[in-house]
C-alpha cells in the first residue's frame, strides 16, 4: 500500500502529477485547499479524461470537512447552519460547552470543525467512510494544513487505503485554520516538519518533484541563493532578472498589461494587471513577472539577507518570484504610484 508525503518545489507539476495517478478504475479521493486548485484539478481531470469520471471526488478542505466528516454523523444532533470563517471563535468557553465550536447563529467555526470531530469521537466512522468508499486519497497543499486540521490529518492518515500527500513546504501563504496555541510551530522548522509524517508512518519523497518545469535555471539559482531555498530547473535555458530602479521605466513595466505586478499587499489599489504575491499562489500562466518590492524586504535584498524575512513574507516572495515561465522584473514600491 502507497502511502508518502512529496514535498516538491514551485512549477515542479504538482497538479500533473495528481491528475497522471487517476484513472477509470480505481476510486479516488481528491483534497485541496485554495480555490485556485480545485479549478486547476477540475480543468486537468476534463483535459485527461473529456468528462468528470464517477470514480473520482474532487473537494475543496473546507467542503470535504463539512459535507463528508462533519454532516454524515453531527449534523442532525448539533442542527448548525453552515460555517463561520470570519469571526474568532469564543476564547473562554471551554471544549465541552456548544459556544466553544457553534456561534450564535448556530455556524461552525471553521477552525474548530475538525476539533469538534475528534472530540465527538466520530473520526473512527470518518475512517470507516473514507476507507469504504476509496481507494487512494491523494491531498494536494498539503502545507497549508495547520491547527486542528493537521491534527485531524494524522488521524485520517490512518485510513485503510492508499495514502499520497503532495506540497511545496515554503508555499505555506495560508492555514486551514489556526486556533491559539495548537500546533503554532508546526512550519517553524522544514526537518521538524518532515517528523511529523514519518510519525504518522508516510515515507518521504524529496526527488520526485523536486525540479521546476516553470522556472528557469536562472531564477531557480537567483531564489536558491538569496531565499535559502532549494530549487532545480528540468530547463537548460537562460532568462532575466532585472532590478528596475528608474521612474520612467518603472511606469513603463506598471503599464505593459503582458506583465502582470505582483504586489506585498492591496494590489487593488494601483490600476494596473496585478495580484498580492500570496494569491498568485496556484498559477501557472504568467509570461513575464514583476514583483514589486515592500520597503522591509527592498531592505534585506540591498544587504543580502533575504533568507531573514518573516517565515510567511519569505514564503509569500517565494510564491511571487516562482510564478514567471520567463523574465522577472523586480520594482521598490517607492517607484509604483
Amino acid at each position: 500500500m502507497d502511502k508518502r508525503v512529496i514535498f516538491a518545489v514551485a512549477g515542479s507539476g504538482k497538479t500533473t502529477y495528481i491528475i497522471n495517478k487517476l484513472n477509470l478504475i480505481d476510486r479516488f479521493l481528491i483534497i485541496t485547499y485554495t480555490n485556485n486548485n480545485v479549478h486547476n484539478l477540475r480543468t486537468g481531470i476534463l483535459k485527461k479524461f473529456g468528462f468528470f469520471p464517477d470514480n473520482i471526488r474532487l473537494y475543496s478542505y473546507y467542503s470535504f470537512l463539512y459535507n463528508f466528516c462533519y454532516k454524515p454523523f453531527l449534523h442532525l444532533e448539533l442542527g448548525t447552519k453552515g460555517i463561520n470563517y470570519e469571526q474568532t471563535p469564543f476564547k473562554f468557553a471551554k471544549k465541552s460547552d456548544r459556544n466553544y465550536y457553534i456561534d450564535r447563529h448556530n455556524r461552525l467555526y471553521s477552525s474548530r470543525i475538525a476539533k469538534l470531530i475528534i472530540e465527538q469521537d466520530v473520526v473512527k466512522y470518518v475512517l470507516a467512510r473514507i476507507s469504504k468508499y476509496f481507494d487512494f486519497m491523494l491531498i494536494d497543499e498539503i502545507q497549508d494544513f495547520a491547527g486542528n486540521d493537521f491534527n485531524l490529518l494524522k488521524e485520517i492518515s490512518k485510513a485503510n487505503l492508499n495514502h499520497i500527500y503532495v506540497g511545496d513546504f515554503y508555499q505555506h501563504t495560508f492555514d486551514t485554520g489556526r486556533d491559539g496555541n495548537i500546533n503554532s510551530k508546526l512550519h517553524d522548522n522544514f526537518d521538524s516538519y518532515k517528523r511529523e509524517f514519518q510519525k504518522m508512518g508516510l515515507e518521504l519523497d524529496l526527488k520526485t518533484l523536486s525540479k521546476s518545469y516553470r522556472c528557469s535555471p536562472t531564477l531557480c539559482k537567483f531564489i536558491s541563493d538569496n531565499l535559502k531555498i532549494n530549487i532545480e530547473s528540468h530547463r537548460k535555458d537562460t532568462t532575466n532578472i532585472k532590478m528596475i530602479k528608474d521612474y520612467e521605466e518603472a511606469g513603463v513595466v506598471k503599464n505593459d498589461s503582458n506583465i502582470v505586478k505582483l504586489f506585498y499587499r492591496e494590489h487593488y489599489k494601483y490600476n494596473c494587471f496585478s495580484r498580492n504575491w500570496g494569491d498568485s499562489k496556484g498559477e501557472d500562466k504568467y509570461h513575464d513577472v514583476c514583483t514589486i518590492i515592500n520597503k522591509t524586504t527592498m531592505t534585506h535584498l540591498e544587504k543580502g539577507t533575504l533568507e531573514q524575512l518573516a517565515p510567511t513574507t519569505k514564503n509569500k516572495l517565494y510564491v511571487a518570484l516562482s510564478r514567471t515561465k520567463n523574465d522577472l522584473y523586480l520594482i521598490p514600491d517607492s517607484l509604483i504610484k
